[in-house]
C-alpha cells in the first residue's frame, strides 16, 4: 500500500496528500458546495454538529431509501441519499483534526462506495458533483485508499467546478492510479486555469502530485521484486 513507504519517501507523499486535501477542501468551500440535503463538506468533520439524534435520523433515512430501492433499483435519488448519509456518518467518526477516517468509519465508507457505484452504473447525464466531492474524500488515502475511484470522482467534480485546485486533484489520483495520460492532460488544464501570479505554485503542486504517483509505482515495483527474490 502507498503508506507502507518508509522514511523520506513516506513523508514526501504524505505531504502531497495533505497539501492537496487542503486545496480541495478550500475549493469546495469556495464554490459553496453543499445544500439542504448534503450539507458542506467540512461541516461533516465538525465536532458536536451531529450527535446521536442526527445519526439516528440519517440511519432512518438510509433504511427508507433502501426500501425504495427494493421496489425500484434504478432510483437515483435514493442511491445519492444512501451514499451521502453513509459518508456523513463516516465523517462523524473521523479525526476532527486530521480528517482521517477511523476503522469504525470504514463500514459506512464501504456502503457509500457501493451506492455511488450503483448510481454511476445508471449513467446519470450529469452526475451529482456534490456527492463526487464527498466520494473523493472517501476514496482518498485518509479513507478507503482507492486512487482509481478517487480519480473518477475528481474528474466529475472538476468538470462541474473547473479550477486549478480541482484539476490538481485529478493529477494526483490519476498519477496514483497509473493513468499518466489523464494526469498530463489534467495538469495542462490546471495551468490554463491558474491566475498568472499563481502559475509557478500550481506547476510545483502538479509536479508533486505526479511525483507521488511515481513514488507509489516505484515502491510497488520494489516490493514485487523483493517478494520474488525471497521466494527463490
Amino acid at each position: 500500500m502507498l503508506f507502507d513507504l518508509k522514511g523520506k519517501r513516506r513523508r514526501v507523499v504524505q505531504g502531497v496528500y495533505l497539501t492537496l486535501a487542503v486545496l480541495m477542501a478550500g475549493g469546495l468551500v469556495f464554490f459553496g458546495i453543499g445544500g439542504a440535503t448534503n450539507g458542506g463538506l467540512l461541516d461533516a468533520f465538525k465536532g458536536g454538529g451531529g450527535g446521536s439524534s442526527a445519526d439516528k435520523t440519517m440511519k432512518k433515512e438510509i433504511a427508507a431509501m433502501e426500501a425504495r430501492l427494493a421496489t425500484n433499483p434504478q432510483d437515483q435519488a435514493a442511491l445519492v441519499t444512501i451514499a451521502t448519509d453513509n459518508y456523513r456518518l463516516a465523517a462523524e467518526k473521523a479525526d476532527p483534526n486530521t480528517g482521517v477516517f477511523t476503522d469504525k468509519a470504514k463500514d459506512n465508507l464501504t456502503a457509500a462506495d457501493s451506492a455511488w457505484q450503483k448510481y454511476l452504473a445508471l449513467n446519470p447525464p450529469k452526475p451529482n458533483d456534490t456527492l463526487a466531492g464527498y466520494m473523493l474524500q472517501a476514496y482518498s488515502q485518509a479513507g478507503l485508499n482507492k486512487p482509481d475511484k478517487a480519480k473518477q470522482a475528481a474528474e466529475i467534480f472538476s468538470e462541474a467546478h473547473p479550477s486549478s485546485n480541482a484539476y490538481i486533484n485529478v493529477v494526483l489520483y490519476a498519477s496514483l492510479a497509473g493513468d499518466t495520460r489523464t494526469a498530463k492532460l489534467a495538469g495542462q488544464k490546471a495551468l490554463q486555469l491558474a491566475p498568472k501570479g499563481q502559475r509557478s505554485s500550481v506547476k510545483a503542486l502538479i509536479q508533486q502530485a505526479e511525483a507521488a504517483g511515481a513514488t507509489s509505482a516505484s515502491s510497488g515495483a520494489t516490493g514485487a521484486t523483493g517478494t520474488t527474490g525471497s521466494g527463490g
